[in-house]
């Protein structure tokens, strides 16, 4: 058994998982990062492992985290300071090996989500794979024959920083653009709505919420014909909270992309949504963690 943990910027996500992916416990814990940084998050770790040592007879630990990562020596090269603070560094192999002498697995959040629809989710079947996570910020994974590319600097896939028309694809296409977009548009105080409740906007025929989900489609679909023409994967897997309203996204997403793209390319390069909801990270963690010491 393998303890699983996906560090994100609001919780701390675990579960005891077999080698076949299934979970005999789950729980969650807030981050607190802004609060704590870096060494907080060492500390609830520390704990979690702790208490799973205690109950399960557990052989190692899988870690899926917010951060670019260097897997081979698993540490954060770099994390932004204002999302966690005194990240930059950590060593998690290193900590692990010091206080339980387990081996360890440590890869990006968005790659282990990536693995994890590729193994249980949207992604299941196919060799080849992109996802791209609308959240916050956005991110981005290539797999090929069940493999992250991590590029020379171990940032392949931070799409964020993708030009599309109107400047970068994290100021276009987010769902903080999204949001504070419409709260501009409609003359409401700065964090008065979230990305859900521009949606019910939506649902309700809300000019200003048409027109900024219109707009976060359009960059989204030339961001998805970006990357189909540079990297040809079989399937396209989209995530993350905003990416959870696929009956009003998919529609027109697919429509942009019809016009977008050669018919030949449209017609094999499978649209698909997330389906592994909160276990993603966990899942992708156990298939890295699997990969990394030669179970799989």
């Amino acid at each position: 058994m393998v303890i699983c943990i996906d560090i994100g910027g609001t919780a701390i996500k675990y579960g005891v998982a077999t080698a076949e992916g299934i979970f005999l416990t789950h729980g969650s814990v807030p981050t607190e990062a802004r609060e704590h940084g870096g060494a907080g998050i060492v500390r609830k770790v520390t704990a979690i492992v702790r208490e799973a040592l205690a109950a399960h007879a557990v052989k190692g630990v899988a870690i899926s985290t917010a951060g670019m990562v260097d897997p081979q020596e698993g540490c954060i090269v770099y994390s932004l300071e204002d999302a966690i603070p005194n990240y930059t560094g950590t060593n998690w192999k290193a900590l692990m090996h010091d206080a339980f002498g387990l081996p360890t697995s440590v890869e990006n959040d968005v790659n282990c989500a990536a693995l994890g629809e590729m193994w249980k989710g949207a992604g299941r079947g196919c060799s080849s794979l992109f996802a791209m996570t609308v959240g916050t910020s956005i991110g981005g994974c290539l797999i090929v024959d069940g493999r992250v590319i991590h590029g020379a600097s171990m940032s392949a896939g931070e799409i964020a920083y993708m030009r599309v028309p109107g400047g970068r694809l994290h100021d276009r296409c987010s769902a903080t653009h999204l949001v504070s977009s419409v709260c501009r548009t409609k003359g409401l105080p700065s964090g008065s709505i979230d990305g859900r409740a521009v949606f019910d906007l939506l649902a309700k025929g809300d000019p200003a919420a048409a027109e900024e989900v219109t707009a976060l489609v359009t960059a989204l679909a030339d961001a998805i014909t970006n990357v189909v023409a540079v990297v040809n994967p079989e399937c396209i897997v989209l995530g993350g909270g905003i990416m959870a309203q696929e009956s009003a996204l998919r529609p027109p997403l697919e429509a942009a992309l019809r016009d977008r793209l050669p018919p030949r390319v449209y017609e094999v390069t499978k649209i698909a949504f997330a389906a592994t909801g909160n276990d993603a990270g966990m899942l992708g963690a156990l298939v890295h963690f699997l990969q990394e010491h030669g179970e799989s």
